[in-house]
């Protein structure tokens, strides 16, 4: 039997005062997964708001002095129960017993089933108050897989915490399967209109149905900083008026999470235009089951939410339709060449600024706070001349964002730096990393000159070009619009499988020129299509600097000129084809 019971059992017998004891997972070293209920002993206060004779509303004390509010909002509470429900009822808390209810939670059950589909977090945290981001969210989860799963909340302090996870990547709210959110930093009252929001929708797609993500589309809704109607009423903050600015898509190319490994995005295509690339203002969706008995309303800080009776968004069905209609300015490209990412929404985009310096907002590629600070590789097309399309460029055999006129990919060969909320909150930056810049030269969408820095003193020491090579950049442009989750997997099956056999190829002519393969031969293991596409590039960038090396070992030998031989390997290489060198 519980300790506390019998302790309240025995004071009881005995006349002595009873002590409530807390719920059983109160500041313990274990996550705090449930609603604390009330503690044994604890007084509940059982409230009927509409004089009707039956009870509406249950309140108690929780976590040594905080209020819970539980209100019935579908009218199926009984007389003498302690608790609400997780299907319509609605959930206010007064973290700091000042008498406001600060912290809010609402379920609603939209198509009928008994079981909540939508879940409304209201968290009005005074900005710069104690709370985790001193940041307030109002915040909308929907259970689009039917999984119940929604979002996680740490009910010790009761706040937010949407990046808790299990292991690698095993989010507690449902970033996993098929699920959708829209989200705003900021309390209500500073949304003119609560239909919109600022990331509105982030959805998951689970097209394997495996239970797991391999794509993540964000939206953000571009701000309208000067309001009339919010100016008028004394709000400050910009409004969502329908008006996109922002798409974004996070792929899992290879299709290589799993269990312990569950969120994996290899690529990541951004589209943006501050203006607002498109209106989606007629994309409404009912809501069902918001409204509690009007008696309640003086609970809120702002009742408008119990009045809503849709909001407005792009559909999981319409939003990549409407995404490739869409008028943007310009377009980004992330690749995570050292495959560590395994945040919940995408590859964390690297920003078209200065290749070597670093750190959070000190204009470097890493500039954005959740940036892999080493590892990415990182297009930019600025005037959106490529229409957001990739293509596989023939000079290294990866995919590259088409119009892109700049690119940096700063070396993580061996992921020993990792982006933030990833493994480790430290983060530390490395004091000295390769770097490849690429540039289109010659403004044909198409990259052909690249820089590298390979000892780290952040100063290219070594260039190609592919025109004076004589080699054609111009590759195949493939049209992201008409590619579905398989299509995506299908590139990049092909892509890893040429870059394994130009490795193999390249393997057979560096014997033949007398390099030593032996010292590569653990790249020469792939076990799956991502080994067989990181491993085989770092082969032939190797082999080809040995044979170069033995060409111009044996020319100096010889008194003779090795330029023409290089330039010879330089194209067969940069060409994708070794036989050309053979």
């Amino acid at each position: 039997m519980n300790r506390s019971i019998i302790l309240l059992a025995l004071a009881s017998l005995l006349g002595l005062p009873l002590s409530a004891q807390s719920y059983w997972n109160r500041n313990t070293q274990i996550k705090p997964l449930a609603l604390p209920m009330p503690g044994i002993g604890e007084q509940v206060e059982r409230i009927d708001l509409n004089s009707d004779g039956k009870q509406d509303a249950v309140r108690y004390t929780i976590n040594g002095g905080s209020i819970l509010l539980w209100l019935d909002d579908d009218g199926n509470m009984k007389n003498g129960d302690f608790m609400g429900d997780v299907v319509n009822d609605c959930i206010l808390i007064d973290r700091d017993a000042d008498g406001k209810y600060d912290f809010i939670v609402k379920f609603a059950d939209l198509d009928g089933d008994s079981r909540a589909d939508v879940e409304f977090v209201l968290d009005y945290t005074v900005p710069g108050g104690p709370r985790e981001w001193s940041s307030p969210h109002y915040m909308v989860f929907f259970d689009d897989d039917k999984d119940g799963v929604m979002n996680y909340i740490d009910w010790n302090d009761m706040a937010l915490r949407c990046w808790e996870k299990n292991g690698l990547s095993d989010f507690y709210p449902d970033y996993s399967g098929e699920a959708s959110f829209m989200k705003v930093h900021t309390t209500t009252h500073n949304c003119m209109d609560l239909r919109y929001n600022w990331e509105n929708p982030f959805i998951f797609y689970d097209p394997d149905k495996d239970g797991l993500s391999e794509m993540a589309l964000r939206y953000v809704d571009q701000r309208v900083s000067h309001d009339p109607e919010a100016t008028a009423k004394g709000v400050k903050r910009p409004q969502y008026r329908g008006r996109m600015g922002w798409y974004s898509v996070g792929i899992d190319l290879d299709n290589d999470n799993c269990p312990g490994n569950d969120i994996d995005f290899d690529m990541t295509l951004r589209y943006g235009n501050e203006e607002g690339a498109f209106f989606y203002r007629e994309e409404k969706h009912p809501l069902k089951n918001m409204r509690g008995l009007p008696e309640a309303d003086c609970f809120f800080p702002d009742p408008r939410i119990r009045l809503m009776t849709e909001l407005i968004y792009p559909s999981r069905e319409k939003a990549f339709d409407m995404a490739y209609k869409g008028k943007w300015k310009f377009a980004y490209f992330t690749y995570d060449e050292d495959d560590d990412c395994s945040r919940w929404e995408r590859v964390e985009l690297y920003e078209n600024k200065d290749a070597f310096k670093l750190g959070t907002k000190n204009g470097g590629v890493d500039n954005h706070p959740q940036a892999d600070v080493s590892g990415d590789r990182g297009e930019w097309d600025e005037d959106f001349s490529g229409g957001g399309n990739i293509y596989v460029g023939r000079f290294d055999g990866r995919i590259h964002l088409y119009g892109a006129e700049r690119g940096v990919w700063r070396i993580d060969q061996n992921t020993n730096y990792y982006q933030g909320y990833h493994r480790t909150f430290q983060n530390t930056s490395p004091t000295a990393f390769a770097t490849v810049e690429y540039l289109d030269s010659d403004g044909n969408g198409f990259l052909d000159t690249f820089n590298f820095d390979l000892d780290g003193d952040r100063k290219y020491e070594w260039s190609v070009s592919l025109g004076k090579l004589g080699i054609d950049d111009r590759c195949t442009v493939i049209d992201v619009s008409k590619m579905n989750y398989r299509d995506y997997t299908k590139l990049f099956s092909k892509v890893s499988s040429q870059m394994w056999k130009n490795a193999l190829a390249a393997v057979k002519l560096a014997k033949k020129y007398g390099v030593e393969t032996f010292w590569y031969n653990h790249l020469l293991q792939p076990a799956n299509a991502r080994e067989r596409y990181h491993d085989g590039w770092w082969a032939q960038f190797y082999l080809l600097h040995d044979i170069e090396h033995i060409i111009r070992f044996k020319a100096a030998q010889e008194g003779s000129d090795p330029e023409e031989k290089v330039k010879k390997l330089y194209t067969a290489y940069f060409s994708g084809n070794w036989k050309l060198f053979d």
